[in-house]
C-alpha cells in the first residue's frame, strides 16, 4: 500500500454468494474485488500495524445492499420469535371455562348452528379432558354428529363414551345414538342389509341392558322395521330363484322368512310362495 510502512501481504479472496467477497491477509483495495462483487469484510494478519485502515469510498447502493443482507437474518429470527409468542398468547386467550363452552354448544344446537355446536363440544373435551363437562360434551357431540348426518363420527363418539363411562345415566342415550345412526343408513331391500342387522343388534343391547330406559319403546320399533327389511331381502332373493325355477334355493329363502320373521308383513306371501314352489316340485302334500 503506497505511503505506508506496513508490509503488503499476499491476499487471498474468498467468494461469497451474490455480490459479496471476503479478503484476508492484507488491506484490500477496490481493484482486488472480482467484477460484480463488493468488499464488505476484511481481516488483517497479526503482525500488521494497528493503524486504522484508510477509509474506503463505497457507493450508497452497495452500502445499502450489504447492510440489508446482514440485517435480514436478524429480522427473520425476530419475526419467528414474535410468531411463537403470538400463538401462545392466542391459545391462552382462546381457552375458556368448561361450563361456558358447554352452554355455548347447547345454545348453538338449539339455534340450529350444528357446526358451531360440534366445535364447542369438541373444545370442551380437548381443553378440559375427563371433567364432568367433557363427559357431557362427548355424548352431546355424538348427537350433534348424528343430526348432521355424520353417522360414522356419531357412532365412534358414542362408542368412545360407552368405553369410558359405561355405567352413567347417559350411557343408554349413547347406545341409542349408535342404533339410530345404523338405522338411518338402512338401504332398500335390493341392497345389502348390513345396517339393518347392526340396528337390531344395537337396539337389542339397549333393551337388554337398560330395560327401564325411555328409549326402549322406540328401540323396539326400530328393531321391527329392521326385521321387516331383512325379511323383505329374503323374499326378494327367493322370488329371483323361483323365477329361474331354482325351487330348492327359493324354498330355503321362503322358509327362513316363515321361521324367523313370522311377525313381519311378509309372512303371508312367504307361505304362498312356498306352496307354489312345492307344487312345482310335485310335492302336493
Amino acid at each position: 500500500m503506497a505511503g505506508s510502512a506496513t508490509k503488503l501481504h499476499d491476499c487471498r479472496v474468498i467468494a461469497l454468494p451474490r455480490a459479496l467477497f471476503l479478503v484476508y491477509g492484507c488491506s484490500p483495495t477496490w481493484a482486488m474485488a472480482p467484477r460484480g462483487r463488493i468488499s464488505i469484510m476484511f481481516f488483517r494478519m497479526a503482525d500488521q500495524s494497528k493503524a486504522p485502515l484508510p477509509a474506503l469510498k463505497m457507493p450508497f447502493s452497495a452500502t445499502f445492499l450489504a447492510l440489508s443482507m446482514l440485517a435480514a437474518p436478524l429480522m427473520l429470527s425476530g419475526c419467528m420469535s414474535s410468531e411463537k409468542d403470538i400463538d401462545l398468547s392466542t391459545y391462552v386467550d382462546q381457552t375458556e371455562p368448561a361450563d361456558v363452552l358447554y352452554n355455548q354448544g347447547l345454545a348453538n344446537l338449539n339455534a340450529g348452528r350444528l357446526d358451531e355446536a360440534a366445535k364447542k363440544f369438541a373444545a370442551v373435551d380437548r381443553q378440559h379432558p375427563y371433567s364432568e363437562w367433557a363427559r357431557k360434551s362427548m355424548v352431546m357431540g355424538a348427537f350433534t354428529n348424528y343430526r348432521q348426518g355424520k353417522y360414522d363420527d356419531a357412532i365412534s363418539a358414542a362408542k368412545r363414551y360407552l368405553t369410558l363411562y359405561p355405567s352413567t345415566d347417559e350411557a343408554a342415550y349413547a347406545q341409542y345414538i349408535i342404533g339410530l345412526s345404523y338405522y338411518k343408513q338402512i338401504e332398500d331391500v335390493t341392497r345389502d342389509q348390513k345396517e339393518a342387522k347392526l340396528t337390531i343388534q344395537t337396539m337389542q343391547e339397549l333393551v337388554t341392558r337398560w330395560p327401564d330406559s325411555e328409549y326402549v319403546e322406540d328401540a323396539k320399533a326400530k328393531m321391527r322395521f329392521a326385521n321387516d327389511q331383512l325379511a323383505g331381502k329374503e323374499m326378494q332373493v327367493g322370488r329371483y330363484y323361483l323365477e329361474r325355477k331354482e325351487y330348492l334355493a327359493s324354498i330355503k329363502r321362503f322358509r327362513n322368512v316363515v321361521e324367523n320373521y313370522s311377525n313381519t308383513r311378509h309372512i303371508e306371501e312367504a307361505l304362498a310362495r312356498l306352496t307354489e314352489a312345492y307344487y312345482a316340485l310335485g310335492l302336493v302334500d
